[in-house]
């Protein structure tokens, strides 16, 4: 069975097709509505595709027993805390929204509750980002599901097992792809497993993307040449910004990088050369890198070529240096000087 494409409004995702780049805001926004515009544009100037926000409504998702998993903020005591100091009112949203249109990026924003599902199906967003820790949420997936938007599904924290379950859930009712990821923050080189996006390719035959944290630009060029069909990054304007994951992050410069990093790999493969073909074509270049047999001192006529009277030096205009031993043996026909190339003329 071929691997399948999924479209979501009018861009294609899957083989043939280029890589659909994400640059994930995330909470680095730090519940400024500006910041949060101002990523957007950063997001499109440096040539991605599409933004992806998050979106936490606290009363729906957490309660004042959550705790923080790292404690990095000063100005929240607990996570319901930073949760509703995140929140964004729905006209913000959509305000949001349509900034992301206009800058010509698709609009994505990870729902944590069915409120969250809810908004967001008011403010209209194209497709779904499941987080790796909503995929066994299933009362949140059933909502996501009755929308049939297309379903990009993070599997960071789930076993073979839990994944093939959702994929088997929304298989028969949305358009799927699926991102390897890895849940650490951030992700040395020894545990990213880009072999798994090969396996993940070959066991659900659906689009396959590489959401990262490693915080570097190597690990989705990477996937790009091995075929990735989505690449998601964190991004922060600085790596001095306040946050969790600025440490995970690219800033828009070296996002900037990787679509251009990733765009000249997609070229690269979708060009194959013809090796002989290539070398045909290169026939003129040959004279200025390619070797031809020249004398290495002032030889006179008659002289009976050995090999001590013989070198190879350029430009490659004469006898072609891997016909030396041919020449070998050969009389001149007439005076060569040192380092004057040997012509067929040359030799009775």
């Amino acid at each position: 069975m071929k691997q399948s494409a999924i479209a979501i409004d009018d861009r294609k995702i899957g083989p043939g097709y280029p890589a659909l780049i994400i640059g994930e805001v995330a909470q680095a926004h730090d519940g400024s509505l500006g910041m949060a515009h101002a990523f957007i544009d950063a997001i499109a100037s440096a040539g991605a595709d599409a933004v992806k926000f998050q979106t936490h409504i606290a009363e729906a998702e957490s309660t004042p027993e959550e705790k923080f998993r790292v404690p990095f903020s000063r100005q929240d005591a607990t996570r319901f805390d930073y949760w509703k100091r995140m929140e964004f009112t729905e006209t913000q949203w959509r305000g949001l929204a349509q900034h992301a249109t206009e800058r010509k990026l698709l609009f994505f924003s990870s729902p944590f509750s069915i409120d969250a599902v809810e908004l967001l199906e008011r403010v209209g967003v194209p497709a779904w980002k499941v987080a790796s820790g909503e995929v066994s949420n299933t009362p949140m997936l059933e909502k996501i599901a009755t929308t049939r938007k297309p379903v990009l599904l993070s599997a960071g924290m789930s076993p073979w097992e839990e994944v093939d379950k959702t994929v088997t859930f929304f298989r028969a009712k949305s358009p799927l792809a699926v991102f390897h990821c890895i849940t650490a923050y951030p992700c040395p080189p020894e545990e990213i497993g880009l072999n798994l996006i090969a396996e993940m390719r070959a066991r659900y035959r659906v689009p396959i993307g590489l959401s990262d944290h490693s915080g570097k630009i190597y690990a989705s060029l990477a996937a790009a040449t091995l075929g990735a069909n989505m690449i998601e990054v964190h991004v922060t304007m600085s790596r001095d910004m306040f946050g969790p994951d600025v440490p995970v992050s690219l800033t828009p410069t070296e996002l900037s990088q990787l679509v251009e990093g990733v765009r000249f790999i997609e070229t690269a493969l979708s060009a194959p050369v013809n090796k002989d073909k290539s070398a045909a074509e290169k026939v003129e270049l040959r004279q200025y890198f390619f070797h031809s047999v020249v004398a290495k001192r002032d030889l006179p006529a008659g002289t009976v070529l050995a090999r001590e009277h013989l070198t190879t030096k350029k430009p490659g205009t004469g006898i072609a240096a891997e016909r030396l031993s041919e020449v070998i043996g050969r009389r001149l026909a007439r005076n060569l000087r040192r380092d004057q190339l040997v012509a067929e003329e040359d030799l009775d």
